[in-house]
């Protein structure tokens, strides 16, 4: 980035030992600076209003609120701010969710850190950022065409019902997630049902059980 000054990016993370080491990385820059950090979807809202940044790098897995719900939530309320998120979660399954909710990058956690500020400058110069493996899938999908792009599993999935799906995998009823939503409990369960539809999963208890796993390995990084 030319120019003197320093763009100034925000941190989003729940994860105290990450935001630190995000902290090292960016301030080692020399067009580059941490103007901030938030732990979850509300905090992160006010320290963009506040501290008005350039930039927020932003976990998809808040405890708080959905993290590609805060990419839209934010990109629409501040048109100019730039966001490229930084999660564990699997890029095949969310960096397209994540460029359609307003971010302009995507990078993995398990990815080398000095990915990290190539992307940032990548994006502060007008580009979009994905891993050549995205943009490799993106290319394939130009050329075939839209019907040559076959999702399964989880994949087939709504922003919505993958929202559902990740609630019920970290523990929550019915009732938790229509509370936190701010959906009607008959809404959840009309998710629930389609989702066990497009999963082939037979049954309440066998959702929960996949859905349990695949938050898990979420986590871990398993891909």
């Amino acid at each position: 980035m030319e120019g003197h000054k320093r763009a100034d990016i925000l941190i989003v993370d729940d994860q105290g030992l990450v935001r630190e080491g995000l902290i090292r990385i960016i301030n080692r820059q020399k067009d580059l600076a941490c103007c901030g950090t938030a732990d979850g979807f509300v905090a992160a809202q006010k320290a963009v209003a506040t501290r008005r940044p350039d930039f927020v790098l932003v976990d998809l897995l808040l405890p708080d609120g959905d993290g590609l719900e805060l990419v839209r939530n934010l990109t629409s309320q501040h048109p100019s701010l730039l966001v490229l998120v930084l999660s564990q979660c699997d890029e095949m399954l969310y960096a397209e969710r994540a460029l359609k909710s307003g971010a302009r990058g995507f990078v993995m956690k398990n990815h080398p850190t000095s990915e990290i500020p190539t992307a940032i400058r990548a994006i502060l110069s007008g580009e979009f950022y994905v891993s050549p493996k995205i943009a490799a899938l993106a290319l394939h999908q130009m050329a075939v065409g839209k019907s040559g792009s076959q999702r399964e599993g989880v994949g087939t999935l709504t922003d919505r019902e993958l929202q559902v799906f990740q609630l019920l995998g970290a523990g929550m009823t019915t009732r938790d997630i229509a509370t936190k939503l701010y959906l009607s409990i008959k809404t959840v369960e009309t998710h629930r049902e389609n989702i066990k539809h497009k999963l082939k999963l037979s049954n309440a208890a066998e959702l929960v059980r996949f859905s349990t796993n695949w938050v898990e390995s979420q986590r871990a990084g398993v891909t």
